[in-house]
């Protein structure tokens, strides 16, 4: 069950998803991986929490418990290799794992340069191809990454000194896709 203040809807399957993705990311060793801040796991928790507070939709916050199961442009370690994508959609539901593996199929550099462009382009490294983002996936990339990066700034002094002002540059780019709660939250620990 969803620990207090949990933006979800009793009786949704996107309660019940959280166990269940909890129990796969457990498995395949997530609360095992040393992450800034403590674990892997703990780290993911964290990211879905802030999604939360940010009142993110159930997707967008599953997808933040597990944006790293196939590793990321920034984190190369994969819990899941992508072709077993029907494993994570088994668990957190075919919408958020969409969201997932997209946000793990980012080359980060091209994408973060043009993602707010006109016309926006996605730069996707499994596949080795651009592509133009719906509006809902830029605002998602967009919230995932910023909730992504703000937990290590909170968590990590060092990262935050090294790449603090190169993130509030990016989040200011981005500042037309994020919430206005995410929004708040890059001006209070970056502005």
């Amino acid at each position: 069950m969803p620990a207090p203040g949990i933006a979800f809807r009793k009786g949704t399957r996107t309660v019940a998803a959280l166990p269940l993705a909890d129990a796969l990311l457990r498995s395949l060793g997530a609360a095992e991986l040393d992450h800034p801040g403590g674990t892997l796991l703990a780290h993911l928790h964290r990211v879905r929490e802030l999604l939360a507070d940010w009142g993110a939709r159930p997707d967008l916050q599953l997808a933040g418990l597990c944006h790293a199961c196939y590793g990321t442009d920034g984190f190369a370690t994969a819990l899941l290799p992508p072709d077993r994508r029907a494993e994570l959609a088994a668990a957190i539901g075919p919408a958020a794992e969409a969201i997932v593996h997209a946000y793990a199929s980012c080359e980060r550099a091209p994408t973060y340069r043009s993602l707010t462009a006109v016309p926006p382009l996605f730069h996707d490294r499994f596949a080795g191809r651009t592509y133009g983002p719906t509006p809902e996936q830029q605002r998602d990339f967009a919230e995932l990454t910023a909730a992504n990066e703000l937990d290590l700034v909170r968590q990590d002094p060092e990262f935050r000194a090294r790449y603090g002002p190169a993130l509030l540059g990016l989040f200011t780019r981005f500042e037309p896709l994020l919430s206005a709660p995410a929004r708040r939250t890059v001006a209070e620990l970056l502005g």
